[in-house]
């Protein structure tokens, strides 16, 4: 069996006026199979799609590269931006 791509998340931006209620902020840094338990699950959900899509093998649509894609957090007093990539090794 091929071994998965990592998948790495990275705060990019926020665009709500309120504070983050899980405490990310621009810059942070995430990998998705190590870092789980540091992020906040309402942004893990929202991302999963899109992980599993770029993972296995599918491209985001207006996704930058083949290999990225940005998403917002659910919570609209908050919405920080992210920026997911698939690393090959």
């Amino acid at each position: 069996m091929a071994k998965r791509p990592k998948i790495r998340i990275k705060m990019i931006d926020k665009i709500g006026s309120g504070p983050c209620h899980y405490g990310h902020k621009k810059g942070d840094i995430f990998d998705f199979d190590t870092d789980r338990g540091k992020m906040c699950p309402m942004m893990l959900h929202t991302a999963f799609p899109y992980i599993d899509i770029l993972r296995y093998g599918g491209q985001v649509p207006g996704g930058e590269t083949p290999n990225k894609c940005k998403f917002c957090c659910p919570d609209a007093d908050v919405i920080n931006v992210f920026e997911i990539e698939k690393i090959e090794e």
